[in-house]
């Protein structure tokens, strides 16, 4: 698919230091008997995209070192204490002149969201202006995806841990929502207490 003019990009924002996880880095979670990082690129490549870039931050030389990424584009966001904001922006960033028409975005921290949700959202995608989000129960949630005609605007309302929140409640009429919650279970990995959701 690489070269094709639709086409679809991986985007994992794994740049958290696990503040509330007592400072591991979410990227080194084990899952599976792997990093939680490479289960994410793993769903992403799954799924159908070919091209992933993962955006890190917290403790970035040992992700590098400890997690298989090879193939991947590796994007460090020095600001990444600054939220995920910083981090969906260095993402986009780093798609802006490739030959990516949307980046399909999920975060590091949510292994309840497989190969088959990612895929129905990027199923879903029709061009630069696509704007999808999976849903829960009809509640919008992760991974979303979006045209590379949005970025820009994005980035530029991508503060705090909000990352594209603003601009999709902005625009909410304008996304495709693909329910998922028959396929994924949309659960964070932020509190001690959410480990027990790890394999």
């Amino acid at each position: 698919m690489t070269g094709n003019a639709d086409e679809v990009a991986g985007l994992v924002l794994a740049a958290g230091g696990g503040r509330r996880l007592g400072g591991r880095p979410k990227a080194l979670l084990g899952h599976r008997g792997r990093p939680l990082v490479e289960h994410a690129v793993g769903v992403l490549r799954a799924a159908g995209c070919e091209r992933v870039h993962v955006v890190l931050g917290a403790r970035a030389a040992l992700v590098r070192e400890r997690a298989e990424l090879g193939g991947c584009v590796l994007v460090e966001n020095p600001a990444w204490a600054d939220g995920m904001g910083s981090s969906l922006r260095s993402g986009l960033d780093s798609l802006t002149g490739t030959d990516a028409r949307a980046a399909l975005v999920c975060l590091v921290d949510q292994p309840g969201i497989g190969p088959e949700a990612v895929a129905r959202v990027r199923a879903a995608h029709r061009d630069e202006t696509s704007l999808v989000s999976a849903a829960y129960g009809g509640v919008r949630g992760h991974p979303v995806l979006l045209g590379a005609a949005h970025w820009a605007d994005i980035a530029a309302t991508a503060t705090g841990d909000r990352g594209a929140r603003a601009y999709l409640r902005a625009h909410e009429e304008a996304i495709t929502l693909v329910e998922c919650g028959d396929v994924a279970r949309p659960y964070d990995i932020d509190t001690p207490d959410d480990l027990r959701h790890l394999a």
